[in-house]
């Protein structure tokens, strides 16, 4: 005869001994990979479960992919910091978990003063199984219409509002840096690069789209 199960009860918190961290449902958190020369994964807990006697607790969990973990790969206007709300939900021992973080939206990542280890950012829902993506297609900015990539540096034009790289538009960053104004080629009547200091991260909706 089968042994019947342990019943299990739903905790509101919990708080890891080893980090020193209490964790509850919402919580994004750091948890160790089988493979120690991987960057830790990322998680969401949907809820704690503890056996009975408060032991054992196991987290249930809905992960986050790093782009190299998705089936297309890592593209160039993935940022160092993205990740991907997946589909894939799984049950880990509390014990793997390695710390908290923070998975910002997009919007509120590119508005950070300053960027975290635990900050993250993700702007797609990925189908693990399908490789697809949600939203499937995403604006694009500048002559190499490509997707904003929060990494790298861009500036925008006075005129069209679109944003360009500086090495787009035959500049370097440093160049880009130090001068206050920009029209792009189309715009500026006389075809001169006048550029702005711009780490401004709001985006200007574009009617150009690239499939994620």
């Amino acid at each position: 005869m089968a042994k019947a199960k342990a019943p299990r009860r739903t905790l509101d918190s919990y708080t890891v001994k080893h980090i020193n961290k209490t964790i509850k449902a919402g919580d994004c958190v750091l948890m160790r990979p089988a493979d120690q020369s991987k960057p830790s994964y990322v998680a969401r807990i949907e809820r704690i479960e503890a056996d009975a006697r408060g032991g054992n607790v196991k987290v249930h969990v809905r992960w986050y992919y790093r782009p190299e973990e998705s089936i297309g790969g890592r593209r160039q206007f993935h940022g160092s910091k993205e990740v991907f709300l997946s589909d894939h939900y799984d049950v880990q021992s509390a014990d793997t978990i390695e710390g908290r973080c923070t998975v910002h939206s997009f919007k509120s990542y590119t508005k950070l003063d300053a960027v975290g280890n635990d900050d993250f950012f993700c702007r797609f829902e990925y189908n693990s199984s399908t490789g697809a993506f949600n939203p499937d297609r995403v604006a694009v900015y500048c002559k190499c219409e490509m997707p904003y990539n929060p990494d790298d540096l861009m500036v925008q034009c006075e005129g069209c509002s679109d944003w360009f790289h500086p090495a787009c538009i035959e500049m370097t960053a440093e160049e880009a840096k130090r001068l206050d104004h920009f029209f792009c080629e189309s715009c500026s009547s006389e075809g001169q690069k006048k550029l702005q200091n711009s780490h401004a991260t709001s985006r200007h909706s574009d009617t150009k789209v690239i499939s994620a």
